[in-house]
């Protein structure tokens, strides 16, 4: 139906008609919505003569934003969630069925294409009606619709006490509704009109728009209605919840019909359709989208993840609740980096790693996250729990996200255990000494006043409390490399590191590499080298910190910060400043190549064993009494860090520990260690997640030297130093004591730095 404007508007006597009609309407003591207003009403308003009803009012009135769901969008642009309070999705009026179309003028106003803007005959009609019967007969235009549905969403976004919706209306409120009518005429066409109503008017519970009632009940675009379901939607809109084909099919039917009915008498449908249309049932196929997170399934926690970083923004407005408003109703479209397709698989690895469903897994959790190198781009954010409230003695259900830090939703973090020893390894590189340097690890015991070196504390030392580190595996308490060391995380060897390094440089690199301490009093803060077991992992750290800091390994010590969102627009194509890709050289080349070429043999040898195809790196981590295991490994394309371990008895402590305990509702080994359950999901994860990104080499180690040769008048026999020499490099290519282990050989610390747990 083309759209044409009323000639009402195009003669010098167009206000004085309308005043006229007021002034009538007033000696008739009608209103436009039907109802008999006596003159004396009219009066209290202070206005005697229709000319001064009308001119009293503004001409216009500020439309404030329609409210818009924001959309969250994975990396290739697929909706992952949607945000609302009013559930709406705007279409142009050509995307809405012409069946829609004349659904809703012949039910809600057959005279839309003749009047402008108020309809005297349809006021007559509902005058006569009104006296001649008991029943209430309204004349509302679908421009006054129109006008009073955009007056009542100004009322909802500036927070007014009172609204027009029907029923509360006062005499004034309804002149308003009819002068603004005549303005909006003025500034749209008819056709203008009509897609603003039918993208504004709610037709049920949270669902505003055609387009969104189309989806709802039909689970079709509004572009595809039929008669039968076009005339459904239109007799909603008068009573959205009486007429619920859900709630009150009966009601809804009879309602639908006589819409039909009102089809027929004006010509929109000829007799042939009617009759079918009349005959068909309501053929519901409802479908919903919920609002928020909960509805992004394996996506949730990325999802949770990205909303708490609008949230917390000021970018996206000055106090939370502007912030939240913008989210809700500002039609925001935000593209982040998530691999929707690989998450999915993250969070089934999860699952499979620790049953959600086991009866003994309801303090046991997994999570697994993945970051791009040379980007930051978090690429995966999943584990075993579904998002949602907290079921009693269940594991299932969880609103923490195990991956961040709690001011993002995230639970605070887990000691990291022996995946915190690389740092130290950096520190020992970096003060000039190498991988095949050897090191005296036969040392346990340290005693109370020790000095270490701390060049940044106060003294330029620190010193521990009465200190024990021990080892998982005895036979490794003696002379080895530092390469042996790190490969079979020895405590006593990394202790060792440490004591001859500035234990500030070591926590320098921490910092670098943007780990930070959740357990630390005060808040999360900077690993402090003040207490010498941070060596060994006490720090409370998080999955996503660690999958970044190791992604610096993968990228020739380049760090990236973390980055989940990559644009994000309004409805009206504003754009929101998001933070770009952030990445520096934290950490020297030569000293990640020496570290790459033992945590590759870590990673190849000891963890995938054939089954991820390399080049890959990694170290494996856990704490005392195995509550925090870990397992983080990357390529060039992709670093993951997989947890597991306990929530809320996350303290090393041994009625805490996962050593022989029922997991997956069966008994642990009894010595659980990261080769148990994090070490098995980070391969099935990346098993899978390496052909999807690049696998380059990591660069080369520096060799030892070969020794200088003997001199012709020195005697060639060896000597018992070069014997045991020979003995010792024999010993670090292959320790007898764990040649036959499969443990991860992290556990055994049971000594403590300063009084404080240390956590290997």
């Amino acid at each position: 139906m083309a759209a044409k404007k009323s000639p009402f508007f195009d003669t010098a006597t167009t206000l004085g008609k309308v005043v006229a009609f007021f002034g009538i309407s007033a000696l008739c003591g009608v209103l436009a919505a039907g109802m008999l207003v006596p003159i004396a009403a009219i009066a209290k308003t202070g206005l005697t003569t229709g000319n001064n009803i009308v001119t009293a009012l503004p001409s216009s009135f500020e439309k404030l934003p329609i409210p818009e769901p924001s959309k969250i969008l994975d990396a290739d642009g697929k909706t992952i969630a949607t945000f609302y309070q009013q559930n709406r999705q705007p279409v142009k009026l050509d995307d809405i069925s012409p069946n829609m179309r004349k659904a809703i003028i012949s039910v809600e106003d057959e005279r839309f294409y003749e009047h402008s803007g108020i309809d005297p005959k349809g006021i007559a009609r509902a005058v006569v009606s009104n006296l001649t019967s008991s029943s209430r007969s309204g004349a509302s235009t679908l421009t006054q619709q129109y006008v009073n549905n955009l007056l009542v969403n100004n009322q909802i976004l500036t927070g007014a006490d009172e609204t027009t919706v029907s029923g509360n209306k006062d005499y004034a409120d309804k002149i308003r509704e009819l002068k603004y009518a005549v303005a909006i005429e003025k500034e749209m066409s008819k056709d203008e009109i009509l897609e603003g109503y039918l993208n504004l008017v709610l037709f049920s519970g949270r669902e505003y728009g055609v387009q969104a009632a189309a989806q709802r009940f039909y689970s079709i675009d509004a572009k595809d209605l039929n008669v039968q379901q076009s005339a459904m939607l239109a007799g909603m809109v008068q009573l959205p919840n009486v007429y619920n084909p859900q709630n009150n099919p009966e009601r809804s039917m009879d309602r639908r019909n006589k819409v039909l009915g009102n089809m027929y008498r004006a010509g929109a449908i000829t007799k042939k359709e009617y009759d079918k249309a009349v005959k068909s049932d309501l053929e519901l196929k409802p479908s919903s989208s919920p609002s928020g997170c909960t509805a992004a399934d394996e996506n949730a926690y990325f999802c949770d993840y990205v909303t708490n970083l609008i949230l917390t923004d000021d970018a996206y407005g000055k106090t939370k609740e502007d912030r939240e408003n913008l989210l809700y109703r500002g039609g925001l479209e935000i593209k982040t980096t998530l691999n929707s397709k690989l998450n999915k698989k993250a969070a089934k690895d999860a699952a499979k790693a620790i049953d959600p469903k086991a009866k003994s897994n309801s303090d046991i959790f997994s999570s697994i996250v993945s970051v791009e190198p040379g980007t930051g781009k978090i690429l995966t954010m999943a584990q075993n729990t579904t998002y949602g409230p907290e079921i009693k003695n269940s594991g299932e259900n969880t609103y923490y996200n195990f991956a961040v830090e709690r001011s993002l939703g995230g639970a605070g973090g887990f000691q990291g255990g022996s995946t915190m020893k690389p740092y130290t390894t950096l520190g020992w590189l970096s003060e000039g000494n190498r991988m095949y340097d050897k090191i005296n690890a036969k040392k346990q015991h340290f005693d109370a006043g020790d000095k270490w070196k701390a060049s940044c504390m106060p003294g330029g030392t620190t010193v521990t409390a009465d200190w024990t580190p021990t080892n998982a595996s005895p036979g490794f308490f003696r002379k080895m490399t530092v390469d042996t060391g790190l490969y079979w995380s020895i405590n006593t060897a990394t202790v060792q590191e440490a004591f001859r390094t500035d234990l500030c440089t070591i926590a320098d690199y921490t910092k670098k590499l943007g780990l930070l301490d959740h357990g630390a009093k005060g808040g999360p803060a900077p690993i402090s080298p003040a207490n010498p077991s941070f060596i060994l992992g006490s720090a409370e750290i998080t999955p996503l910190s660690q999958a970044a800091a190791f992604a610096a390994f993968a990228n020739k010590g380049e760090y990236c910060e973390p980055r989940a969102i990559t644009s994000v627009t309004d409805k009206d194509d504003n754009k929101y400043k998001v933070p770009g890709e952030s990445c520096s050289q934290q950490v020297d080349p030569t000293y990640v190549a020496d570290l790459n070429g033992t945590l590759k043999k870590i990673a190849t040898n000891r963890v995938s064993k054939g089954r991820v195809s390399g080049p890959i790196a990694g170290k494996t981590g856990t704490n005392n009494y195995a509550t925090s295991t870990w397992f983080v490994g990357y390529t060039t394309g992709i670093s993951t860090a997989a947890w597991v371990g306990r929530l809320d008895g996350k303290a090393a402590k041994k009625e805490n520990e996962l050593h022989a305990a029922m997991v997956n509702d069966k008994k642990a080994p009894w010595m659980v260690d990261s080769s148990t359950y994090a070490a098995p999901l980070w391969v099935d994860f990346m098993e899978e997640a390496v052909h999807e990104y690049e696998r380059n080499n990591f660069g080369s180690a520096r060799r030892q030297p070969p020794p200088p040769k003997p001199k012709p008048e020195e005697d060639d026999s060896k000597s018992d130093s070069n014997s045991e020499d020979k003995k010792e490099k024999k010993e670090d290519s292959k320790p007898k004591e764990e040649s036959s282990s499969t443990s991860d050989s992290d556990n055994g610390n049971r000594g403590n730095g300063n009084g404080k747990k240390s956590d290997d």
